[in-house]
């Protein structure tokens, strides 16, 4: 979930000294976090329902696997279970590939799979145009939207009476940072009559929900996460999604990347791969409770029952209004971008078509 991490200005600007670390850290997590092998005792769930939902693109049996690596944009979580699924599940083996999926150092995905240190990693609408748009570009492109909206938003402690983002002002936002995220507080502020000068941001502590009842009044939530968290901990909260404030905030988070050096010298290779994770999160779609089991697996610092709740909210969001999983659409990446330069994230507009791809999905 983006809001945990301490977030990325992704441009040009990721150097040496940062990218050494990041690759070191990569490196140390590959043996601990990579996930090649899968446990036994989940793959026996679905049955023959699930065979049906993807078909295998016929992979050569008599090739030996082929190394991919996916690089996460935090911890296993719900937006991750199609790739644990197709992991667990065979499919990625299927497609014959050897899928190892590791966890990043923060805020260094896109630079890595820029580099060629991973396959395919997870990141953000917001970032891959930041990232395209800098003045040293990096080479990546999104080729599939892990969920079709933004399901993310302002939240409050339900008894400080703050209805709106004009309510805002005079107030304490925690949050990680990001080029992005002040823009849209700016943004939904002035839209709504507000100040957005009255704002007092702060880094978040990493405290989590609590810190709303006196550390912070207003925090960004993910509702299939966060919003999970506070539910099960009877922590009331009051909620605004950013997709409701203003239509062009409603774009891709998270998405698939790779870079373009993938994409052009291993096409069928990317094939197999979106394939393979396609039957992966229809799995999930149609199977919440058994996902929540098999990611509970690759993530059991978390309970179970948080896992299932936010399974079963995440699963009917994957697809929703689109034709298939993974589908984008020119006009989301382009409200977006349109939103951007108007808030001085990115000096100019970008083609949508530089920035994504469905050409490789099934």
């Amino acid at each position: 979930m983006k809001k945990r991490i301490v977030k990325k200005a992704i441009a040009a600007g990721l150097a040496a000294a940062a990218l050494t670390a990041a690759l070191t850290g990569c490196s140390e997590q590959t043996g601990e976090k990579g996930t090649s092998a899968s446990p036994e005792s989940a793959r026996s769930l679905g049955g023959e329902e699930e065979e049906k939902q993807g078909e295998s693109t016929g992979a050569d049996a008599s090739q030996a696997p082929e190394d991919v690596t996916v690089i996460l944009d935090y911890v296993a979580n719900t937006n991750h279970t199609g790739m644990y699924v197709a992991l667990d599940q065979g499919y990625y083996e299927a497609e014959g590939l050897n899928v190892t999926i590791i966890e990043p150092t923060e805020g260094a995905t896109a630079t890595l799979i820029a580099v060629g240190k991973g396959d395919f990693g997870i990141s953000y609408q917001e970032d891959v145009t930041i990232a395209l748009t800098a003045a040293d570009p990096l080479p990546i492109k999104a080729i599939a939207a892990v969920i079709q909206h933004n399901t993310s938003g302002f939240a409050t402690y339900a008894d400080k009476n703050i209805s709106s983002p004009k309510d805002f002002e005079g107030r304490t936002y925690a949050g990680w940072g990001g080029p992005g995220e002040e823009a849209v507080l700016k943004a939904v502020m002035t839209q709504d009559g507000g100040d957005f000068s009255k704002l007092n941001l702060v880094i978040s502590d990493g405290s989590g929900f609590e810190a709303l009842k006196d550390k912070a009044d207003i925090m960004w939530f993910f509702e299939g996460w966060d919003n999970v968290k506070c539910q099960l901990n009877d922590f009331p909260i009051d909620y605004t999604p950013v997709r409701d404030l203003d239509e062009r905030l409603d774009y891709y988070t998270p998405v698939i990347i790779a870079g373009k050096d993938t994409l052009e010298k291993r096409p069928e290779m990317v094939r197999r791969f979106l394939a393979a994770t396609a039957r992966g999160y229809e799995y999930a779609i149609a199977h919440p409770q058994e996902s929540a089991e098999i990611l509970h697996q690759y993530a059991p610092d978390y309970s179970l029952e948080m896992l299932t709740v936010s399974q079963e909210y995440l699963s009917q969001k994957y697809s929703q209004d689109a034709p298939r999983w993974g589908e984008m659409k020119a006009e989301v990446w382009d409200n977006y971008t349109d939103f951007m330069v108007e808030y001085g994230v990115i000096g100019e507009a970008i083609e949508a078509e530089e920035c994504y791809t469905n050409e490789f999905l099934p």
